[in-house]
Formats: C-alpha cells, structure tokens, sequence
C-alpha cells in the first residue's frame, strides 16, 4: 500500500505534478490518481532515452543516481517553507562539523563553489564592492594558477571579474605575486602535471599572505580527501555534489576558512545585485546535498571498492576470452579515482573500432555509455547498479566476437 503523505511530499519535487491540484485539501487526487502519477515513465513520454553508464560522472550524462534516502529529503524539503539563509547556515555548520573544518556552504556545483569563492575574495566584506562585479579595474584581481592546471572551467573565475596568470615553476610562481594577486588556485585532478605539488603551493600562500583555493570536483572517492585538503592547510576547498557523493548534480561543496566562506555567502541568493544571484541553491538541494554527504561517509568504503574491482574484472574476463582482445585495468591517480578498465583489440582479428563498437553499445538495448578513444573502449562500473556489469559484459563480449575475423 502506498503511503500518501511520504508520496505527496516526494511528489512536490516533480515541476508539472503541481498543475494537477489546486493546492486546497479538497482538490488533492485520490489513491488511485497517486499511484498513477507514480507510476509515469515520464522519460518515455518524452521520448529520452536512459542508459547504463558504464562512462562514469559525466554532467553531460546527468553525473550519478541518488540514493532514495537523498530524493526523500528532497521531497520534504519541497513540503516545508524555511528562510534560505538559516537553513545555510544551520546546514554549513552541520557540514563543518561533519568534515572537521571551520565552515563551509552548498553551492551551485564546483563551478559555482569556484565562482562565489573568487568573488568573495575580490570583495572580502564590502557590499558597495560585492555590486561592482565583475567590474575590478584597479583592485588585487589576479589569480595565479599553474600553466599545467589552465582549463576551461577556470572561466568560472573570470566570470567573477579575476584575471588568471600562468606560470610554470616555484621560481615564477614567487615572482608573479604582488600586489595585484588576490587568490592562488590549483587542480588536484591536474597534480602530476604541475611542477608545484600541494605542500609548496599551501606555504607559498601562507609565505606572502595570498589564500589558497584547491578544485576538487571529481576527487572523491576516496573519502579521504573530503579532510585532507583543509588540513593540509588550502583556506578553499570545492567538491561536486552529483559525483562520488551522490547528492544532487546542480549541488556542490566549499568548504575551509570561515572568513572566505562568509564572504562567499555575500553574493549568492537570497541577496540581489551580485554576480552570484544566478547560482541559486533551494532548500531541497541543501537537505538533499546534507543527506548524501552524511550517507557517503557511513559508506563501508572498503566493500564498495571490493564490488568496484569484482565487476570490472568480470568485463575483463568477457572481454579477454576473445583471442585479439588485451585489457589494462587501472585507478586514475586523482580525479575519478576508482578502478577502470580499458579494452584493446587487434583490428586485423577483429574487424571493428573503438568508437564503432561505443556506438553500437549506445544504440542498443539497453543502451550502454562508454568512453575512450580511437585505440580503445574506457569502463567504469562504479555508476552502475549492482548487476549491469554482467550486460555490459555480454553485450561487449557478443560485439567482439560477432566481428572476429574467421
């Protein structure tokens, strides 16, 4: 029997249920219009196609599931009204208290964790300068980041008004500061590339008194790093929501000094006339972004793993037993660091590429997403629910040997 109140609360997340009552108890639908509306394949109606992401937590591919505990506190969050700026605050200190730092704050994702904290730097707790952005002629604007770390989501400081200079060395990163640097920013997913590692970067900031910002978007697993960077000493650290946590994909993490936290907070919603306006977070990303961090932090990390490194030697094993096929199994070092696999084959045994064999996986039935490139297709399992991997498995298998050369 379903139950009717935890169903109407859920049922309130969904934008075009609302249309279907009034909004007075008299015009609430029966049982039976409940169970209906539940029972809506709303992705078919519309004609979009899901899939097995066997690619990882790709935004373009919707990043990952929610537990139901998350999409719970979703749907009771959108039953109740509360003031946005208490339930920050209240939330921000739950979250502080969990990951052991000063202060932190749900944010618009990591790009919107890395906006608001540029911003807040610029402006520290001026509001006459917090109404000027992204207008900073004149103020410390620039923000120094390693040559091998420039990418694109690095606009998520311009935006904001920073100007970004590159450098490449310890030496060029000392000469670069003056009185112009407002931030120091770094990509963990990026370590290997940069010459200045974690340690020298964090005192070069304490050195000259510039604070320290580090992008973790995709580095959790492993649950580690969620304490490591603040205690290393970054006054910044940003992490996406809607990857390994599972919490909300629009949501994010900033976490670290409470003074760069607060001045963060000046520009985003419920205040108007800032930059931040637009990354707007609601009460039911906050509880749900809350929810999904205390989950992932009870997580048996060791088992999870364990299941990780099991399905994808399943797939290897598939893939392997077809004479021409070679596979490396491998964990990246930083960013999406769960174990991976990549599947090779000889061309002259087996006449089909890379990027055809990805296709016919994500034109089949069920629809399967891969990644990799011209010499090989990349798996991952840990976005997969318990089980797929046997499909993925056949189905990998099934397309090899059905294009073996004979």
């Amino acid at each position: 029997m379903i139950n009717r109140r935890k169903l109407l609360k859920s049922l309130t997340a969904v934008p075009f249920i609302g249309s279907i009552w009034s909004g007075n108890a008299s015009s609430f639908p029966t049982e039976k219009a409940i169970s209906t509306l539940a029972q809506r394949d709303f992705f078919k109606e519309l004609g979009v196609r899901t899939f097995i992401n066997a690619a990882g937590t790709y935004t373009s591919m919707t990043g990952s599931l929610m537990p139901k505990e998350v999409t719970e506190a979703i749907g009771y969050g959108a039953s109740q009204y509360v003031n946005l700026d208490d339930l920050q605050d209240k939330v921000g200190e739950r979250i502080a208290e969990l990951l052991d730092c000063e202060y932190a704050t749900v944010t618009s994702g990591c790009f919107g964790a890395m906006s608001i904290a540029m911003a807040g730097v610029l402006c520290g707790n001026d509001p006459e300068k917090v109404k000027k952005l992204p207008y900073t002629q004149g103020w410390a604007n620039e923000v120094i980041i390693q040559e091998a770390h420039q990418i694109g989501y690095s606009q998520a400081l311009t935006n904001v008004g920073a100007k970004v200079v590159l450098v490449k060395t310890q030496a060029e990163l000392e000469k670069a500061i003056s009185k112009k640097t407002a931030m120091l920013w770094y990509l963990n997913a990026n370590t290997e590339q940069g010459e200045i590692k974690w340690d020298a970067f964090v005192e070069t900031g304490k050195k000259f008194g510039i604070p320290t910002f580090i992008d973790c978007a995709a580095d959790v697993p492993p649950v580690s790093n969620l304490f490591k960077f603040t205690k290393m000493g970054f006054d910044m650290v940003a992490f996406s929501g809607g990857k390994g946590i599972r919490g909300p994909q629009s949501a994010g993490l900033l976490l670290g000094k409470r003074k760069y936290i607060e001045a963060a907070r000046m520009h985003t919603p419920p205040r108007g006339e800032t930059i931040g306006r637009g990354m707007k977070v609601n009460k039911e990303e906050i509880l749900g972004m809350l929810v999904a961090l205390e989950m992932y932090l009870q997580k048996d990390h060791e088992n999870e793993w364990k299941l990780w490194e099991n399905q994808i030697q399943h797939i290897s094993d598939k893939a392997t037993a077809i004479v021409g096929v070679s596979t490396e199994i491998h964990v990246p070092p930083h960013a999406n660091h769960v174990p991976s696999l990549r599947i090779m084959w000889d061309e002259k045994k087996i006449n089909i590429s890379p990027d055809a064999l990805r296709e016919e996986l994500r034109l089949g039935h069920p629809s399967i997403q891969t990644v990799g490139n011209k010499t090989n297709v990349g798996i991952t399992t840990w976005m997969m629910e318990p089980g797929q991997e046997r499909i993925v498995a056949s189905r990998i298998q099934e397309i090899l040997k059905r294009n073996q050369n004979t």
